[in-house]
């Protein structure tokens, strides 16, 4: 007997499961690239991405569980020592948009095929994975001392985030 994949019990293609796969992940770049921080801070906030979509995995949510786990399997499992490679977008501003976008997409899929409950789940999620990357590393300062713990390009791509979610 051949194993169904994951997304055909939620009812989602094969290429609108990729879109939910792959926007947790997208949305964790862009807002680590919302405002250049440098390497150390950008692992940071990876980190702190990476934890936030791996805690996913504990969601009362079906739906965020199992994109959470199929992230987790593909990239590694923090818990595990496993980091991402720092990504510095050639353009930061155009792949913001291009990700806004797809998170357009993403809540338009939700509101056909899910459920409120779930939907709302999924959204909240990505709105926290920004929130904890965003404030993972303050920018600006001298030495790592002083500067913002959250940037107002950094504000603006979240808030831009959740609104483009209505979350």
């Amino acid at each position: 007997m051949i194993e169904q994949p994951a997304y055909t019990g939620f009812g989602f293609s094969d290429g609108e499961w990729g879109l939910l796969v792959g926007l947790p992940q997208s949305v964790l770049t862009a807002a680590s690239a919302a405002e250049s921080d440098g390497t150390r801070r950008t692992m940071a906030e990876n980190a702190a991405g990476l934890e936030t979509i791996a805690a996913g995995r504990e969601s009362a949510s079906p739906l965020v569980a199992a994109v959470a786990g199929e992230i987790v399997a593909r990239v590694g499992d923090p818990d595990s020592g496993e980091e991402l490679p720092v990504i510095a977008p050639a353009d930061p501003g155009a792949m913001i948009d291009d990700v806004l976008v797809r998170a357009g997409e993403a809540n338009a899929l939700l509101a056909a095929r899910v459920d409120e409950g779930e939907a709302g789940a999924y959204k909240h999620w990505l709105v926290k994975i920004a929130e904890q990357v965003v404030g993972a590393a303050s920018s600006g300062g001298l030495l790592g001392i002083g500067g913002e713990s959250i940037s107002d390009s950094e504000r603006r791509f979240r808030d831009r985030l959740a609104h483009v979610l209505n979350d």
